[in-house]
């Protein structure tokens, strides 16, 4: 509870402490009020880190810290609605005519009128506030700050013994651990060995099997067992390695004393030192220990434990080593070993039975596997057996050392801002295949990324530093890191267990036979009827739904007019011909999915009352027959995707979006021009994808405006050559592109002299399925910071162009379906390429194959937004 507390101060903070508040506030009358509930707040936030670790303990202050997120959550309600009325007048003095003005002044919701109300209700959430933040002294509570240390909870420290006999399955693993330990590292004097995993799944374990063998016990003349956990403190680890089997080491020595004794233990000896549970990813503290650890003889070896890569990657030096679950066949085996008393699992078919539906819920971990291994044994009752199969792992009662208390503690170690991010993904469904960019913008919708400090990132930048810190703790898994535009991945089936623990109260799915607790505000609505809509009526202040399945117009209409916080609607796969005008209601909207609508024609006009809108997905929609005219009063969207039967995509509409960072334009059959006459517009856009327009012939961006813009993707454009610029003077061009991808133009015959103007940025350029491009252009060298370079079924490239190897950067370059070009790299011109280190041509890759016909269009039935993942997923080159 503390952390959504603290997390809807921050958001309160920050839209209290904006440019925006300071200057309405004042012209509005209500800056004395906002100056008092910001100070107020200030208090609150800095005691709720101290109410996080006490709340377990003192059940007044989880009620008050509940009573306290409620209200903070009206106050976050009050400033939105404030912040709407700010865009709400940017639009008019943009875009309104006078006569709009007239009508609006004179209509019942004019500003003199909203801004009545508005201070009514601050000064009332600001009352409130007051009155709640009273009762803090109640507690005691300390104030502290976001970079104190991270409390642990609960993780034993570990021997280094263990039983071969009770390990099941990790016999591979422990060979090719020890393959390590054997192999004599080129040049240096001690090897470090990261494993990493999740929590749960038998890295200790697993370093244990090593460390134990008697190969490895002869191999080395000193080892040493090191439970390193929370605290990387480099005085206590060197105590800690100086221990001796019967004697301890006195505490008071110096770190000078105790750096001599160290080297002394270690000089002349090959050792092998595990450091178990490392957490620690502060580059310095680690370089501080292995300074000290180098005194060994060649051959010495370390290995660590940890659930974060970030971890593998400051202190490893050879290849990360992932732990992967257990096979089917080894974790039914260890639960039969585990569940039943020896010899008495044949005597119980029907448990047996069921027992090898509870191993599948564990997902091949090991500590899964024992947990409820644990809660079974000895047990012969079917229905207790059933009880365990039925129910969710998060539902069933744990001791400290089980499956979840374990994960928690990776939870515990996030930092405050990633806690709420994580707990969210809880709303989607497992082995559910998330994309970055919108779990990015879903966050953003409700207010969970940091504001950049740095003038030059945006909040997209923020949230992809999140999705990478999470994968880096292994909370995010199946990571496709060979996606062109965005990347995707996964969540392991226990993570999401996790997640739902922690979520519970705030966020829940919902089927006909679920129970809503009256707080919830994030739902995932799984099944339709009238048991799913009386669950709903007894809820008030949702800010999420989304629907996972069709759902009727009566539905939708009554979520609208009940849910006036709703912060994001998900109504992909939806199947609504009309969406209801009351839409535009939804003043706190932030991400709107309508994908793979198949049926709907038009949106209704109100939609462009949504001013506060980030995210509109309309992918798939390829019966929209255009985008309202008012669109452009939109003016907070930052990702538009968006399939039409139009034949241009308006300047006056889209390309007045300057809010815009990604625009991703697909399966538009009759679209044939972009943005024609646009001037100085889309500055801030970042991405560009167009994919799947066939009859378009000309972008006419102007490009020239694109000045913000590093993802540029043109793919299936059958018509489009990229020469219709080639007659302007582009001398003044200020490009930066990054990321250039080219697919399926037939038309094309060269490239366009305007990339040239990304000299000094581009660093990835992918060209694909251009059968009639006859060369590589001569300034290709001239790309000076092009690491990536693919190319696929291009037949009529026969060599590269003369001064490859000025491309130092180059450290990637791939060739596929162009066997005339791969054999000149691979002869005549192996000169030119021969720096680069990552070298695929056809001769290596065997078969060049490309998908049917059928499955290309089956991939584009899921929608212009799965058909680009799917381009990338097949890293366009194994299209070829």
């Amino acid at each position: 509870m503390a952390e959504i507390a603290y997390s809807v101060a921050g958001k309160v903070l920050e839209q209290l402490g904006s440019r925006t508040f300071q200057e309405i506030s004042s012209a509005w009358g209500v800056k004395s009020d906002l100056t008092k509930l910001e100070r107020t707040v200030k208090t609150i936030k800095a005691i709720l880190l101290d109410a996080e670790e006490k709340q377990a303990s003192d059940h007044r202050l989880s009620i008050w810290l509940g009573e306290l997120k409620d209200v903070l959550k009206d106050a976050e309600n009050v400033l939105d609605e404030f912040q709407y009325g700010v865009l709400q007048k940017e639009v008019m003095k943009r875009y309104w005519s006078t006569s709009k003005k007239v009508r609006y002044f004179f209509s019942g919701s004019n500003p003199l009128v909203f801004r009545f109300e508005m201070a009514h209700k601050i000064k009332d959430i600001r009352g409130k506030v007051d009155d709640i933040a009273a009762d803090k002294d109640k507690f005691n509570l300390a104030q502290a700050f976001e970079d104190r240390k991270i409390t642990m909870h609960g993780r034993d420290m570990t021997h280094s013994f263990v039983d071969p006999s009770d390990v099941i399955g990790r016999d591979d693993d422990r060979e090719k651990i020890i393959h390590l330990l054997m192999e004599q590292a080129a040049g240096r004097n001690v090897s470090v060995i990261p494993i990493v995993g999740i929590g749960g799944l038998g890295k200790t374990t697993l370093a244990k099997l090593v460390y134990n063998d008697e190969r490895v016990a002869r191999h080395f003349q000193l080892r040493k067992w090191v439970c390193v956990s929370e605290d990387f403190d480099v005085r206590s680890l060197i105590i800690e390695i100086l221990k001796s089997p019967v004697g301890s080491i006195n505490k008071n020595l110096s770190i000078d004393q105790l750096q001599i004794l160290l080297r002394e233990l270690l000089k002349d000896k090959k050792f092998l030192l595990v450091l178990d549970d490392v957490w620690n990813d502060d580059h310095n503290k680690w370089i501080e220990l292995k300074s000290l650890l180098l005194g060994g003889c060649k051959g010495s070896k370390i290995i660590i434990t940890t659930r974060k890569s970030s971890v593998a990657t400051i202190m490893g030096t050879v290849t990360t080593y992932n732990l992967d679950g257990l096979s089917q066949e080894y974790c039914l085996s260890l639960f039969k070993k585990l569940a039943f008393k020896e010899g008495e699992e044949n005597l119980y078919p029907n448990l047996l039975e069921i027992g090898k539906e509870i191993v599948g819920k564990c997902k091949g971990v090991p500590l899964a596997i024992r947990t409820l291994a644990g809660i079974l044994y000895s047990k012969v009752d079917e229905n207790k057996w059933k009880f365990v199969r039925d129910n969710e792992i998060w539902n069933l009662e744990q001791k400290q050392g089980d499956i979840l208390p374990a994960l928690r503690l990776s939870y515990n170690q996030l930092p405050f801002q990633l806690k709420q991010c994580f707990a969210y993904c809880s709303l989607f469904p497992k082995d559910y295949e998330f994309t970055s960019c919108l779990l990015v913008q879903f966050w953003m919708a409700h207010g969970l990324l940091q504001s950049p400090d740095n003038e030059n990132q945006d909040l997209e930048d923020i949230g992809d530093l999140y999705i990478k810190e999470l994968m880096s703790r292994s909370l995010f898994q199946d990571v496709n890191e060979d996606a062109l535009f965005f990347f995707t991945f996964k969540m392991h089936d226990l993570v999401h267990d996790l997640a739902i623990s922690i979520a519970k109260g705030e966020c829940s799915v919902v089927t006909k036979t679920s129970t809503l607790a009256a707080e919830v505000c994030h739902l995932s609505i799984l099944e339709s009827g009238q048991e799913v809509t009386t669950q709903l009526e007894k809820l008030s202040k949702v800010q999420t739904i989304i629907f996972h399945t069709r759902q009727s117009t009566s539905i939708l209409k009554a979520c609208i007019s009940r849910f006036k916080y709703l912060r994001v609607l998900d109504l992909s796969n939806s199947s609504f011909e009309v969406l209801p005008n009351s839409i535009g209601s939804l003043k706190h909207l932030r991400y709107l999915s309508l994908s793979t609508n198949h049926r709907i024609k038009q949106l209704p006009d109100s939609i462009c009352k949504l001013y506060s809108l980030q995210t509109l997905l309309l992918d798939g929609c390829r019966n929209l027959e255009r985008l309202p005219k008012g669109i452009r009063d939109i003016i907070n969207l930052r990702f538009l995707v968006v399939t039409t039967k139009h034949t241009c995509l308006s300047e006056k509409a889209v390309g007045c979006l300057d809010s815009l960072r990604s625009l991703l334009i697909g399966e538009c059959e009759n679209l044939k021009c972009l943005f024609e006459g646009m001037e100085g517009r889309l500055t801030n856009l970042r991405t560009l994808v167009v994919g799947d327009c066939p009859s378009l012939t000309s972008l006419s961006l102007n490009i020239k405006h694109l000045t913000a813009l590093e993802t540029l993707g043109i793919i299936d454009c059958k018509e489009l050559s990229l020469t219709e610029m080639e007659g302007e003077d582009n001398q003044d061009l200020k490009l930066s592109l990054q990321k250039l991808v080219i697919g399926g133009l037939p038309k094309l015959e060269v490239l366009p002299q305007w990339l040239q103007r990304s000299a000094n940025t581009l660093q990835m350029l992918v060209i694909v399925k251009c059968e009639n491009l006859k060369a590589l252009p001569e300034w290709l060298p001239r790309l000076k910071s092009l690491h990536t370079l693919r190319i696929g079924r291009c037949p009529k490239l026969s060599s590269l162009p003369e001064g490859m190897e000025a491309l130092t950067a180059l450290r990637e370059l791939g060739i596929r379906g162009c066997p005339d070009l791969s054999r000149k790299c691979r002869e005549e011109d192996s000169h030119k390429i021969a720096h680069v280190p990552q070298i695929e041509l056809d001769e290596d890759s065997g078969s060049s194959s490309s998908p049917s016909e059928e499955e290309v269009h089956n991939r584009k039935e899921d929608g212009v937004s799965e058909y680009f993942l799917e381009e990338e997923e097949r890293k366009m080159m194994s299209s070829t």
